[in-house]
């Protein structure tokens, strides 16, 4: 429970303050948008390249060249998933889920690009199809695939229970991530980062502004797809939490394994082109 916040007088005009109208930080008119038709040409002629089973409870990576799809499935029952990504070789350009809420808001779905870190600053993969975009927010204000929360970790964890719990997101992401490249946990945990949140129901509570999660809406079958504007490295981890209904870091919660499937098309989408690293808005050789 939050405490409770000191008493303090509101000022005579406190009603009229509160009515003024806001404003959108980031309005994205002019941002270049992706051409979704093109996308749906290039996937109707595409062959399955890759595909990932992630354990429940442990995380796997995943490669995507530029110019493929890839899509998260649940397969078995309802299930989240925490994803990083990082330009295939440089792990310092990582999916930056700050930014990408800005520009996109607190849930994500069809249309919208998950950007990079700075100073790089471009879009990563754009999603091409959510089977969970019927969810809409409900009347709690829930909605999925969000880029508000972080990912459960050990130290909070620890922080909030006294105890040590390794099979946390974070923990899981790291594991991963320390395979993949054959390098010690320890120097490759500083890239795990914020995450995409897939499957996920979560929103803020209206009066402590508390952030919340309740039963994911995911049934087997549904996916979220996207398109790798680069090429991408990824980890997903099957939270502990399961459907996060109850808790997260958990071995109580049922969980189940989740599925990447990456699929390269018969060409690319028409008049794409993989967007450079461009920082500061300059042109190569200025």
């Amino acid at each position: 429970m939050k405490l409770a916040r000191d008493q303090v007088s509101e000022p005579v005009d406190a009603d009229a303050r509160r009515k003024i109208a806001p404003v959108i930080c980031y309005p994205v008119e002019t941002l270049p948008r992706p051409d979704l038709a093109a996308y749906r040409v290039a996937r109707e002629r595409w062959q399955k390249i890759e595909e990932v089973i992630v354990p429940p409870r442990d995380a796997r990576s995943f490669d995507v060249p530029a110019g493929c799809f890839f899509r998260i499935v649940s397969i078995e029952g309802p299930q989240v998933g925490d994803l990083n990504l990082w330009a295939a070789n440089d792990l310092d350009e990582r999916f930056f889920s700050g930014k990408t809420r800005a520009l996109n808001g607190t849930h994500l779905s069809t249309g919208d690009q998950l950007w990079s870190s700075l100073p790089y600053l471009r879009p990563m993969a754009t999603i091409t199809h959510d089977t969970l975009d019927w969810y809409g927010f409900d009347e709690y204000g829930g909605s999925v695939h969000d880029v508000i929360g972080t990912r459960c970790d050990p130290y909070t964890h620890r922080l909030l229970s006294g105890h040590d719990y390794h099979h946390c997101c974070h923990s899981n992401l790291t594991r991963a991530l320390a395979h993949r490249l054959n390098r010690p946990k320890e120097a490759v945990e500083p890239a795990v980062h914020d995450v995409l949140n897939v499957f996920m129901c979560t929103g803020f509570t209206r009066d402590t502004g508390q952030y919340f999660m309740k039963a994911s809406p995911v049934r087997p079958g549904d996916y979220l797809e996207f398109f790798a504007e680069i090429d991408l490295l990824g980890a997903l981890s099957a939270c502990p939490g399961g459907d996060c209904s109850a808790e997260h870091s958990s071995d109580a919660a049922v969980c189940h394994p989740l599925l990447v499937e990456v699929y390269k098309p018969e060409a690319p989408p028409q008049g794409w082109t993989s967007p450079a690293r461009n920082p500061y808005g300059r042109q190569h050789g200025e």
